[in-house]
């Protein structure tokens, strides 16, 4: 209960409220390497991470792997688009370590949705949450340099530093595996 009370954080959510939207989550355990989500699939779930971590990723127009995103513990693994647009999604889900998950399907989550003001509005402001940060990462991907990038990532997500391949990191921060080595040793002498 303790994960739902963190994830759904909203002070108009009653105790009564949390334990039906808990009761609507299944505990599901995929192993390090199973997909959450693959291109052209329609995401009918979500997931709350209890432990692990999942990368997000697509490829590129020359077919280059790009990590887009990460989740980690007490987070939702989403892809917005394909969930509530019900379109199929350009991106994979795929997880980097063994992960206990909490999902919940399209159906329940919509029934809860129109069942519980409190769920409209954590959902909205859970949108505008991720909404600011998918533009403060974009914003950082065109001002700041790559060791400042790098920087944030160890202060925000150091789940992200232990668990993800170097290669993932770099991908995830727009540079070569080699810039993200150097700029590793940079910091780890300064």
């Amino acid at each position: 209960m303790e994960i739902f009370k963190f994830v759904y954080q909203h002070p108009l959510f009653e105790a009564a409220d949390l334990e039906l939207i808990s009761k609507e989550h299944q505990r599901v355990e995929l192993k390090k390497g199973d997909y959450l989500l693959k291109k052209d699939q329609i995401a009918n779930c979500y997931s709350i991470v209890e432990s692990g971590l999942i990368r997000t990723y697509l490829y590129d127009y020359e077919g280059n792997e790009i990590t887009t995103g990460f989740t980690g513990t007490n987070e939702v693994a989403i892809e917005v688009a394909s969930l509530f647009q019900r379109i199929p999604t350009q991106e994979y889900m795929q997880c980097l370590t063994d992960c206990v998950l909490w999902q919940i399907d399209y159906n329940h989550f919509q029934e809860l949705f129109h069942q519980i003001p409190a769920m409209r509005e954590w959902g909205r402001a859970w949108m505008a949450f991720e909404l600011y940060l998918s533009k403060k990462r974009a914003t950082e991907m065109i001002t700041e340099p790559a060791t400042q990038r790098y920087l944030h990532l160890m202060q925000e997500k150091p789940q992200i530093i232990q668990q993800a391949p170097l290669k993932h990191i770099a991908s995830y921060l727009g540079v070569t595996d080699t810039s993200l080595s150097r700029i590793r040793k940079e910091i780890m002498h300064a």
